[in-house]
């Protein structure tokens, strides 16, 4: 029977981004999981399969391969036979070892006992301006693959232990004579891992690992800023049979905020007053982020735009005692819907109003009649 094409295992099209393939990956993965369909034969094939496709597209050049060859990549020889003398493996083993070791890099070694080192996760967290300022301790759930607890991640069933390759010896590499050169590349009945399961763990069908939805607490210290990514050393996936874990990288975001813009450390609000505070003078209140209120005194005859400073107001500096200031930028708001009365008293103001209360509109027409003057 032919095997299914890995994209429609997974349920995904041929263009889909590594984001989208570990999502399907869990869904289908959680949906066929053994655990929830005990006794069932074909759920428990096609977890497999699945397992199975999602190997092979989420590594760049295995799914390079499968795109181009299809399973033949992967069966005995390579594209589908014609391998000359290479025994198991596939087409992206060979590319790998000949063309990664010619330029220096190459397939990273698995450690012995078949250990790896668990995959990176990268959880999106949002904040708001207030938290940022004041720091916090953030609980999350991340859906992550951690060790399995009845064969404590060694892939095999109690009471049995994984077995040397006889292939490869245990060093998980094999060699090949190909004409005049002879070729190491991953050993394909171990798959690099120098040892097979005979007997595999039930639970984890061999892997190891079991995924899971973990619960961690995350420290945001104050003052951080938006895009600061915070690393969280083995808190990613669980190695492979014992392996390392990964880590875990927090990507935070912060919210814009109804009152104030950012810059650095330092806090900007632009405050409305209306146009007899600005010309008689008056004072106003401001919440700060610390909690507080501050008093801002406007002086008699304040133009639009004018910045008042009020030192230590600002946003903590992320590690350090300094903090930033807070400037409070001055908007004045043109009256509306005014009532005959107050039109009356604004065209009687106008009418009595000199040169000396309007000095820069006064300049400004000045220097405009003298520029068209000549």
């Amino acid at each position: 029977m032919a095997k299914a094409d890995f994209y429609e295992t997974l349920g995904v099209s041929k263009t889909a981004d590594e984001k989208e393939l570990k999502s399907a990956f869990r869904k289908m993965a959680m949906k066929y999981h053994p655990d929830k369909n005990p006794g069932d034969a074909s759920a428990e094939q096609k977890f497999k399969e699945v397992n199975e496709a999602y190997e092979t597209l989420k590594d760049a050049q295995k799914r390079a391969a499968y795109d181009r060859y299809g399973h033949a990549a992967f069966e005995q020889g390579g594209m589908g036979g014609g391998g000359g003398g290479f025994q198991g493996g596939g087409f992206s083993d060979i590319f790998e070892d000949i063309f990664g070791e010619m330029m220096g890099g190459g397939r990273q070694r698995r450690s012995s006992g078949g250990r790896e080192r668990g995959g990176d996760l990268r959880y999106n967290m949002e904040i708001s301006l207030e938290e940022a300022y004041a720091g916090k301790t953030a609980q999350i759930r991340v859906p992550t693959s951690i060790t399995c607890d009845v064969c404590t991640g060694t892939g095999a069933k109690p009471g049995t232990s994984p077995k040397t390759c006889a292939t490869c010896q245990g060093s998980g590499r094999v060699r090949a004579a190909q004409g005049f050169f002879s070729i190491e590349r991953t050993c394909p009945t171990c798959h690099g891992r120098g040892q097979t399961i005979t007997d595999p763990c039930t639970k984890c069908h061999g892997n190891g690992r079991v995924t899971e939805e973990r619960s961690l607490s995350v420290n945001i210290p104050a003052g951080i800023e938006d895009g600061t990514r915070i690393r969280l050393s083995g808190e990613g996936e669980a190695g492979v049979r014992g392996g390392p874990a990964g880590d875990l990288y927090i990507f935070l975001s912060v919210k814009p905020h109804e009152f104030y813009q950012r810059d650095g450390a330092d806090l900007y609000c632009a405050v409305p007053i209306s146009m007899t505070t600005a010309a008689l003078g008056g004072t106003f209140d401001v919440a700060t982020l610390d909690g507080t209120k501050s008093r801002v005194s406007v002086p008699e005859g304040t133009q639009a735009g004018k910045q008042f400073r009020l030192k230590g107001k600002g946003m903590p500096v992320l590690r350090s005692n300094q903090v930033g200031d807070l400037y409070i930028q001055i908007q004045i708001e043109t009256p509306q819907k005014l009532t005959k009365r107050q039109r009356e008293l604004l065209k009687e103001f106008e009418e009595i109003s000199s040169k000396d209360n309007n000095p820069e509109s006064a300049g400004f027409f000045a220097r405009m009649k003298e520029f068209f003057e000549g």
